[in-house]
């Protein structure tokens, strides 16, 4: 059997797994829907059907329309649905005590049957092909995995993981026996329903063992995060290939082997910038992209994240982190944000005379007590500038985050008034209390 051909069986029986993948097989065999139509009859969030969707692959395919329906894997898998789901339902009768003309018309129907049976033979026998196939295909992965000491998920995240882990990081997964400890999904409602699977890996020899965890974010790449739980200093992790001593060589190929797995258009600038790079704590920019980078000895942070009209959006980046010479992160929220104005109206001088005119008229209660006569000093005074989301998620604005130190504390333990200001417009987003004891 072709690898094509494994991957489709794998994809088709995976699908048939979850019961909101079965019910929109159901449905599209009936009639073309949109997403929409389907949303409605499910009665499930947006995000969700969006994950179901993705996960069906090749299963179901747009029309010109731009219709649901179910491509030739599909109806093959609605088919074993079908056939899984019917039995038939037999009620015995005392046939010889039935009168003349019951027995011709029973025996009538049998003839039907055995017609019907006749026609419906082929699809029978393809089901059973099909099944055979698949159970075949079962015992060979059965064998790998033991072979190989390996847990490999057949979704589709967990296989993107193990391209990461293999392709991307170069770990020898060969030289480890593998287990996979976690795989969770979770809607993040504070996040705008973004859909967040993170997969745990432990990977153990008789050397070392090391904990491997893994983020997508709507099904895209995240995080990789390596936990070396035993075997420091003496017993790095093993990987297939020999890594560059060099951290700034070594993550110049990371990004190449990333771009290569990935695809994404914009890791093309992010590798340029990287090639042509020079170790220094002064800012380096190519195009939209800014490298920031702190380096000591082995040990090492490398930032990578967005610039526009020189504002930089620090939430959008890419972010690598070695200690010691080892990869124990790589984080890509790159393509997780949007950016909603570039604009910078504000300075930050404006910026902390705005946020001082804002927290004269502030006031908290303690207590049941009003909290209004306070003193704000002029030094020490701090505005950052952080862009983050406004009114959608994830869509990024120019922001200030001013922060104000009082003369003394006050009721509730404050001693700081923080006054979160927009860059565009010069509007106060929101003003607080904060001191030593505020979580």
């Amino acid at each position: 059997m072709s690898s094509s051909e494994e991957e489709i069986y794998s994809l088709m029986f995976s699908s048939l797994k979850h019961p909101a993948r079965r019910k929109i097989l159901r449905m599209l065999s009936e009639k073309t829907m949109t997403f929409s139509q389907i949303l409605e009859e499910l009665e499930i969030p947006s995000s969700h059907l969006t994950y179901h969707l993705e996960n069906l692959g090749d299963l179901i395919v747009k029309d010109t329309d731009g219709k649901y329906k179910l491509s030739s894997f599909g109806r093959a898998s609605v088919s074993i649905m079908k056939g899984a789901e019917e039995a038939p339902n037999v009620n015995p009768k005392r046939f010889s005590a039935l009168p003349l003309r019951w027995k011709t018309l029973y025996a009538t129907l049998l003839l039907c049957i055995v017609l019907l049976s006749t026609i419906t033979f082929v699809q029978y026998t393809s089901l059973s092909q099909l099944s055979t196939n698949y159970d075949q295909l079962k015992v060979e992965f059965d064998r790998i995995q033991t072979q190989n000491q390996q847990l490999l998920s057949w979704s589709t995240s967990a296989n993107k993981a193990m391209a990461v882990i293999r392709d991307v990081i170069q770990l020898d997964v060969s030289k480890y026996q593998t287990k996979l400890d976690a795989n969770t999904v979770e809607d993040r409602m504070d996040m705008g329903g973004v859909i967040e699977e993170v997969i745990r890996y432990s990977f153990e020899n008789a050397a070392s063992r090391i904990e491997l965890t893994l983020r997508f974010r709507n099904n895209h790449f995240s995080l990789f995060r390596l936990n070396q739980l035993e075997g420091l200093p003496n017993y790095p992790p093993v990987y297939t290939k020999t890594q560059p001593r060099n951290v700034l060589q070594a993550s110049a190929e990371l990004l190449e082997r990333y771009n290569l797995v990935m695809g994404e258009p914009y890791l093309e600038e992010m590798c340029q910038l990287l090639k042509s790079a020079n170790e220094t704590t002064v800012d380096q920019t190519l195009g939209n992209t800014r490298l920031r980078m702190s380096v000591v000895g082995g040990n090492a942070e490398i930032w990578l994240f967005y610039t526009a009209n020189g504002t930089d959006f620090a939430s959008k980046r890419l972010h690598i982190v070695y200690q010691n010479y080892i990869l124990t992160e790589l984080s890509d929220d790159w393509n997780l944000y949007k950016i909603g104005t570039t604009e910078v109206n504000i300075s930050s001088e404006q910026a902390i005379q705005i946020a001082k005119n804002a927290a004269r008229s502030y006031s908290w209660t303690v207590e049941g007590q009003r909290v209004s006569d306070f003193e704000i000093l002029d030094s020490p005074v701090s505005a950052d500038f952080y862009p983050h989301p406004r009114s959608e998620y994830l869509t990024l604005v120019p922001y200030w985050y001013v922060t104000l130190h009082l003369d003394k504390t006050y009721p509730g333990g404050v001693n700081v008034i923080a006054v979160g200001i927009w860059a565009d417009t010069g509007e106060v987003a929101n003003i607080q209390a904060l001191g030593d004891h505020t979580p």
